[in-house]
């Protein structure tokens, strides 16, 4: 687990440097379900996956040592701001060894304004996670429409969006 901890803190450092990732998005028809997860957040509440059906959703495994994956937070909470009126969510699942001991002195000395939940190994394997950030959006119905592997492309990815929430 070391090791593997060690390569994702080299690629979120590494990622931080170039640019962002882009992905396009995926045709309706093409796109696979997300994986269903079951986790909590900082207050105990258990989220599901289903609980943001109807939603565009912005899904994103990260760790409060990835350099890319803190990069990305101000690119996110600005989305929220944006187009959670508009049926948009973002969630951050934390990978962090350290679990809540780690994560709650970080969100306490950050703002973000959304949903923040522990990840498990289980929903990481899910999801296919092999370094981080890995960043997923997910459209209205739980379906997979971009993979973004490492530091997003910030513009591309609120195009993406913009794009998914005209969808129907």
């Amino acid at each position: 687990m070391l090791i593997s901890a060690l390569l994702l803190a080299l690629f979120g450092v590494a990622a931080a440097g170039r640019p962002g990732v882009r992905a396009p998005l995926q045709a309706a028809n093409d796109r696979k379900p997300a994986p269903d997860f079951e986790l909590q957040d900082s207050s105990g509440k258990i989220t599901r996956l289903k609980d943001y059906h109807g939603k565009v959703l912005l899904l994103d495994f990260w760790a409060t040592w990835c350099t890319g994956c803190k990069r990305q937070i101000p690119w996110f909470a600005e989305f929220q701001k944006i187009y959670h009126a508009k049926g948009f969510a973002v969630v951050g699942i934390s990978l962090d060894d350290g679990g809540w001991k780690v994560l709650k002195p970080f969100l306490s000395g950050t703002q973000i304004p959304y949903r923040i939940l522990l990840g498990d190994d289980t929903t990481a394997q899910r999801y296919g996670i092999t370094n981080m950030p890995d960043t997923f959006l997910i459209d209205r119905y739980g379906r997979i429409a971009a993979v973004y592997t490492g530091l997003v492309d910030k513009d591309e990815v609120k195009a993406n969006v913009r794009t998914m929430l005209s969808e129907q």
